[in-house]
């Protein structure tokens, strides 16, 4: 098939050639008319004045016709070497204006929904998760919420944004915002050894020394307190039993079988006993000696948030359960629930898993999350979880009333009602916002006092930058949660919030949803800015 010819460019070469040949016909045009000059006109005139008009008037014809054909030629080529000079760059500068045009295109809301939308797509593709839901507030107001998949296999109930499902460890922000608050009414001492607040925990040692735990420790992982695994304590017993290698051997054995075995399928993670206190919770490893010096080492474990409901309780005198849902529905967080079987909680979704071959989708075993509620024992929804990322965001944010270049204006505007309190202090937020552990190998994951941040970074000159976010995500029985907070600074500022939250869950168990809530709120930001700019 003869390729299409399209008629409507022409290169500069061809240009110049035309010029060029326009050029060199104008210079013999100048010439034939000097001989036509020569020959037709002034050649008469030599008969009767012997010779010399015609010289004279020969000279001033050559020399007419010389300077014509000259300066036409001069002005053809000076205009040419301009149009050569200037063309290029005049060209070259409007494609690279078109090319940012393109490249900077604002996307519109719509737009930036639709690549969104295909981000968390792939996510619950990839993981073959039954249903997926997504949230996404910018400046305080929600602007997306959906739906993928199935909230409901069986029955064929699609997943939406009022689906209540398990957040699991995005419980340990919620109750640090709890305990946040008391610690800034002066009612809870962080820094006091837990027994001061939960005298029936055992006090514990390391190598014999009397060591203390605190609440500051405990928020920050950094307690010492087991997580889910305990073949620590089966290496510890077989240390101390090496004279009896038979029963040795079948410890380790034993052992080698927890340590192959995945976090989901841990014993702990499945328990069904349903416990009546926080108090009688803490059963579960009170008496487990710790696995390292209290604030030596950061190990995360959900056991240790339990402590910390347990010394919340002690402190505002009522039950954890009760308190929290409380403070919940004060944040305006009206679907928010303990993980219990028994009440009716409507839009509840179910929740699954693969069986041992990993290939099949099944329903998830029956557990009770009683022994964790403050670690990973919450139902919410992602409006619920946007509404917290708001009042952290906001609290985060509001122009604290206690500096003195803010106090006036704070006092006038409080007195109209148009500005708020935080539910916390700024300087509260920013203290557990800031980065006190480092998380894992990543170099740029920190964990503060109950959230994972994300500090601002760029390690070369035009290289991956890393922008400063606090989260959390959540792994449990039949659910996998993330929630992201994305300010646009770390400065306080008017109208309040101003940033990005962004919230996912799934019904399945396991899943990674970090990576495509960061590519999430990225777009978002971007589109937030675009709009400032254009305002």
């Amino acid at each position: 098939m003869p390729q299409k010819i399209s008629v409507g460019s022409v290169s500069k070469v061809d240009k110049f050639k035309d010029k060029m040949v326009v050029g060199l016909r104008l210079i013999r045009c100048s010439k034939n008319c000097r001989g036509y000059v020569y020959r037709n006109i002034f050649s008469g005139a030599r008969q009767y004045n012997n010779g010399w008009p015609t010289n004279y008037f020969k000279k001033i014809a050559a020399n007419v016709c010389i300077a014509t054909g000259i300066g036409v030629s001069a002005l053809t080529l000076y205009t040419l070497t301009a149009e050569c000079k200037q063309s290029p760059q005049t060209e070259e500068k409007e494609s690279t204006a078109d090319a940012m045009k393109v490249q900077q295109k604002q996307l519109s809301l719509e737009e930036t929904i639709e690549r969104a939308r295909d981000i968390v797509q792939r996510a619950k593709d990839e993981t073959g998760s039954p249903g997926l839901v997504v949230g996404v507030s910018i400046n305080g107001k929600t602007v997306w919420a959906e739906g993928l998949g199935y909230a409901d296999i069986e029955n064929r109930i699609k997943m939406s944004p009022e689906t209540v499902l398990r957040i699991a460890s995005i419980s340990k922000p919620i109750t640090m915002a709890a305990v946040a608050k008391q610690w800034e009414l002066g009612k809870l001492d962080l820094d006091k050894p837990v027994q001061f607040y939960v005298p029936s925990f055992p006090e514990k040692e390391i190598n014999g020394i009397k060591v203390n735990i605190t609440t500051r420790q405990l928020v920050s992982h950094m307690g010492g307190i087991r997580h889910y695994r305990k073949n620590y304590l089966k290496k510890n017993k077989e240390t101390d039993e090496k004279a009896n290698a038979s029963k040795n051997t079948g410890q380790k054995t034993k052992n080698k079988a927890e340590e192959q075995l995945t976090e989901m399928e841990l014993d702990e993670y499945f328990i069904t006993k349903s416990f009546q206190s926080v108090t009688e919770s803490l059963s579960l490893f009170k008496d487990d000696p710790l696995v390292h010096s209290p604030g030596s080492k950061f190990l995360y474990s959900s056991h240790a948030w339990t402590l910390i409901s347990a010394v919340l309780e002690a402190v505002v005198k009522e039950p954890f359960e009760k308190h929290i849902i409380k403070m919940a529905k004060e944040l305006g967080m009206d679907h928010t629930y303990l993980d219990e079987n028994s009440p009716l909680i409507y839009h509840r979704g179910r929740h699954y898993m693969k069986d041992k071959s990993g290939k099949k989708l099944i329903n998830c075993p029956y557990v009770d999350l009683s022994y964790k509620w403050a670690g990973g024992g919450l139902l919410s929804t992602v409006s619920d979880l946007l509404q917290f990322g708001n009042v952290m965001l906001y609290s985060y944010q509001i122009p604290s009333s206690s500096s003195k270049q803010n106090s006036a204006k704070n006092s006038a505007v409080n007195q109209n009602n148009t500005v708020k309190p935080g539910f916390l202090k700024p300087e509260t937020v920013k203290s557990l916002w800031a980065p006190l552990y480092k998380y894992g190998k990543k170099d740029d994951i920190f964990y503060g006092m109950g959230w994972f941040v994300n500090e601002e970074n760029q390690k070369y000159g035009q290289g991956k930058q890393t922008k400063f976010c606090v989260s959390h995500t959540g792994n449990a029985v039949g659910g996998s949660s993330v929630l992201l907070i994305l300010p646009p600074s770390s400065k306080a500022m008017d109208n309040p919030p101003k940033g990005v939250v962004v919230a996912i869950i799934v019904n399945m168990i396991s899943i990674n949803l970090d990576p495509a809530a960061r590519d999430v709120a990225e777009l978002f930001e971007n589109y937030y800015l675009g709009q400032d700019e254009s305002a």
